[in-house]
Order: structure tokens, then C-alpha cells, then sequence
């Protein structure tokens, strides 16, 4: 087999492949074998049929085709390996026409990565939040702390913001009460704003037993988007009591002897959580400088089959909430074009990234490990919530390890990205994410645990530390 490579486009390839044709006898074989099994001929077992009966009952022009069907494949595959392509989706095959005896010639266009020139990027300047935590943040996850030891008291006042009520709604559309908006011993909080529009103002203020009528827009079913006649009655209002806050309560809803030893506590968790925010930060804003600063052209046949599989991906979600395409926009007032465009746009940034990492981790030869893999699957078997023996099986099933393994790539290349840039929070202090680790604590300096230590904690994590488990993938792969 003879192959060659034409670039069509900086994101385009045409491969030409030239196949003797003593190289198809593998594939007409087994198709002579595969007809013998499938046909019924007089004074012929199943399977025995030899191929000139074949050829004289089916015909050799349609045995050549399937032939050439089944092998071109494989071609294609060596073709690609031969030239070193990467293809982006399916190709565009033509296929010479077949002859008997003749060599077999097609072409086969494809979209490929388009080569990068990536600008220098280090010394990438960019900028996070402070990591400092406040009284105010420490007092917050206190009182939410205090909120989940909290009891309901029933009271006989009008509701007020905060209490809790027991409610029964009734939808109804042009005087007709709506089947699947109907719902009786309902528990909402005021101000939670977590249900209906309007429903805040209309409890707001009634006693058990009272009722009130608004407008608002179901968030599903037939008349999702559209204005609805609520009614709602209150049945009980009952107010949170929440414990004192003192040595007592701290032995209560934690592990710590005094109200001090948990505060400090909550202050010590909320740093560690705004160190990762930071890293998190750092990454999106490494990202977005170095996307700034180069041209990455994108194959629209490529693209086209990303925006498709995200339309398809969302149609899914809705379908499964009873929701139609065109009721969703209708709720959120947008227009088929102009969600169409937001995916486009979206697609257009994420495969961008995704060519810009690929060749950063190019550049810095970066390859993943097999622990770095198993330590990627037991993360992602973590988030689905199924066992990491259910969710490799699924991923090899699916034949998703090469997919994986592109992810943990740019992981590591946004990664590198980071540790090349300069980072300073809102106050303009230096940001060292080197020392991050994966719980966003810090690891000693070099001067304060030993050299060693410090390399022995930060190895494997670059800049990036532990926001790896924490943040969502930035180049949206």
C-alpha cells in the first residue's frame, strides 16, 4: 500500500492511498466466506458454497464492493499511522471506481489540529482574589453551622422572612386547574427564592389557614414559560430557634471542646477553601491571557460536530425534566438563533483551548503515568458516584481511555501554564501556588521543613496544587 498527504488548510488534510490489489484477497475472502454462510443454494451446504457459484449467483462486481467496503477502513487507519495524522471526526472518502484485478485508489479529506505557534508564556501576569478570611466569613459558616442543629417551632403569627412554611399549590391556565401543578404539604422557606417567582410575596404576611393567587411561569411540563394562575395556602408557619452559641454548642455539632477551637477551625477551612478558589482563578486567567495572545484556527467540520453533540447533550437533560427545546428558549426568552450562537461561541472557546494545551504539552513533552490515569479515574468514578470496577468498565467499554488521557494531558499543561506565570491576588501580593497541596494546605519552604520535604509535597502538583479535584476542566474537554 502506497499513501501520501496533501494539506488542504491549516486544519484540513487530503491522504491519497494507492492499495495493490493481491492486498484485498484477505477481505474478498472473508466475504466469500461471510455470503457462503448467509445464502441458500440448491445442492450446497450453509457455509460450503465456493466462491464461482457465488459469483455466479450474487455477482463478483457485489462481492468486490463489500470487499472494498470492509477493507477501506483498515486502510484509511494505516494511511493515518503512515503519515502521522491525528484525524479530527470522520472523513470524506471517494473511492475510485472498482475494477477486477485493478489497484484500489481513494482519497480521503479529513480535519486535522492546525500547527500553533505558541508566544512565549512565561512571566504571564495575572491576578486572583485575596485569600484572607473575615470575622463576617467565620460568623456566616457559624450560623449555618447553627442553622443545621436549628429546630421548627410552630407559631401562630403572620409569616414572616426566614420562617418556614407548610404549603398546598394549585396551578391553573384560563380557569383549569393544570394536572402536574398541583401539590399539597409543600415546606418552603421565605426568601429562600428556591420556588416559584412571586411565591415570596404572596406568603409573606398570611397566617395558617390563608390563601393568596399570583402569576408566575412553571419551570416545567405543558405550559412551561407561560403566565399561570397560582394559588397558595398556608398551613402552618413555623420559626427556626437556634441553639446558643457557646462551649456547648461547639461539643454538639463538632469534634472541638470550646466555641474558640471551632472558630478557629472554620477559619483555618475556609482559607484552605479560598487558597483552591485562588488556584482555580489562576488557571482560568492563565488560560484566557495565553488565548489572547495567539491565533488558533478551528475546522469548521469539527466544530459543527461539537455544537451538534452539545445540542443533543442539552435536548437530553430537557427531555429527562419534560421539558422541550422550544420551551426552554421560551422560558428563557432566547431565540433559536441566538442559542445556537451562545453554543457556537462556547464550542469556538473550548476547542481553541483544547488545540492550545494539546501543543503547550507538546512542547513540554508531557505524557501521563499510569498512576496519574488511575488517580484521574478514581476522581471521575468519584463525581458519577458509582464504584471506580463500574466506571473503568465503562470507560474501556466505551473505549474512553484515550479521552481520558488527553484530559489528564492538559491538566498537566494548564498545569505548567500556571507555574510559568506571575500571580498576585487583589492586594497585590505575590500568590505561590507551588506550594499549594491537593487539600489547600501549604507546604513548608524549602528553609522551614527541608529541601527535601518541600520537593517530597509539591512534586506532581505544580502551580495548579490540588485544584485539580476541586475545579471544573477550563478548556471545557
Amino acid at each position: 500500500m502506497k499513501s501520501a498527504v496533501e494539506t488542504l488548510s491549516p486544519t484540513r488534510v487530503r491522504l491519497t492511498v494507492e492499495v495493490p490489489f493481491e492486498e484485498l484477497n484477505p477481505s474478498l475472502k472473508a466475504t466469500y466466506r461471510e455470503i457462503a454462510r448467509q445464502v441458500n443454494i440448491p445442492g450446497f451446504r450453509k457455509g460450503k458454497v465456493p466462491p464461482p457459484i457465488i459469483d455466479q449467483r450474487i455477482g463478483r462486481d457485489y462481492v468486490l464492493q463489500q470487499a472494498v467496503n470492509d477493507a477501506i477502513p483498515q486502510f484509511y487507519v494505516t494511511a493515518l499511522q503512515e503519515n502521522d495524522v491525528e484525524p479530527l471526526g470522520q472523513p470524506s472518502l471517494n473511492v475510485e471506481e472498482i475494477q477486477d484485478g485493478a489497484d484500489l485508489k481513494f482519497t480521503a479529506e479529513v480535519d486535522v489540529r492546525p500547527e500553533i505557534e505558541l508566544p512565549d508564556y512565561t512571566g504571564l501576569e495575572v491576578s486572583v482574589d485575596d485569600a484572607e478570611v473575615t470575622d463576617e466569613d467565620v460568623e456566616a459558616e457559624l450560623t449555618s453551622l447553627r442553622e443545621r442543629f436549628g429546630t421548627l417551632v410552630t407559631v401562630d403569627r403572620p409569616a414572616g422572612e426566614g420562617d418556614f412554611v407548610t404549603i398546598d399549590l394549585s396551578g391553573s391556565k384560563d380557569g383549569e386547574p393544570i394536572e402536574d401543578a398541583q401539590a399539597t404539604g409543600v415546606s418552603y422557606r421565605i426568601g429562600s427564592g428556591s420556588m416559584l417567582e412571586g411565591l415570596d410575596e404572596a406568603v409573606r404576611g398570611k397566617r395558617a389557614g390563608e390563601s393568596a393567587t399570583f402569576v408566575s411561569q412553571l419551570a416545567s411540563g405543558q405550559y412551561v414559560g407561560q403566565d399561570v394562575d397560582v394559588t397558595v395556602t398556608v398551613q402552618a408557619v413555623r420559626e427556626q430557634q437556634l441553639p446558643e452559641l457557646n462551649d456547648e454548642f461547639a461539643q454538639l455539632a463538632s469534634e472541638f471542646d470550646t466555641l474558640e477551637e471551632l472558630r478557629a477551625d472554620l477559619r483555618e477551612r475556609l482559607t484552605r477553601m479560598k487558597r483552591l478558589q485562588q488556584a482555580r482563578q489562576a488557571q482560568d486567567a492563565s488560560l484566557k491571557a495565553l488565548l489572547e495572545r495567539v491565533e488558533v484556527p478551528l475546522p469548521e467540520g469539527a466544530l459543527a460536530e461539537e455544537v451538534r453533540a452539545r445540542r443533543e447533550a442539552i435536548r437530553h437533560q430537557l427531555s429527562h425534566a419534560g421539558i422541550t427545546e422550544a420551551q426552554y428558549l421560551k422560558a428563557e426568552g432566547k431565540s433559536e438563533e441566538e442559542f445556537v450562537a451562545d453554543l457556537e461561541e462556547r464550542a469556538r472557546e473550548a476547542m481553541k483551548a483544547q488545540f492550545v494545551l494539546d501543543t503547550l504539552a507538546d512542547k513540554e513533552e508531557l505524557t501521563v503515568s499510569e498512576p496519574e490515569l488511575t488517580q484521574a479515574l478514581l476522581q471521575r468514578a468519584q463525581q458519577a458516584g458509582v464504584s471506580p470496577e463500574e466506571y473503568v468498565q465503562q470507560v474501556v467499554q466505551a473505549n474512553y481511555v484515550p479521552v481520558l488521557v488527553r484530559e489528564v494531558r492538559r491538566s498537566k499543561a494548564l498545569g505548567v501554564l500556571v507555574e510559568n506565570a506571575v500571580v498576585t491576588d487583589a492586594s497585590g501580593r505575590p500568590v505561590d501556588l507551588k506550594r499549594l497541596r491537593p487539600d489547600g494546605t501549604l507546604a513548608p519552604e524549602e528553609g522551614e521543613g527541608g529541601q527535601a520535604e518541600a520537593q517530597d509535597q509539591t512534586e506532581g502538583t505544580g502551580s495548579a496544587g490540588g485544584a485539580d479535584e476541586a475545579r471544573e476542566e477550563s478548556s471545557d474537554s
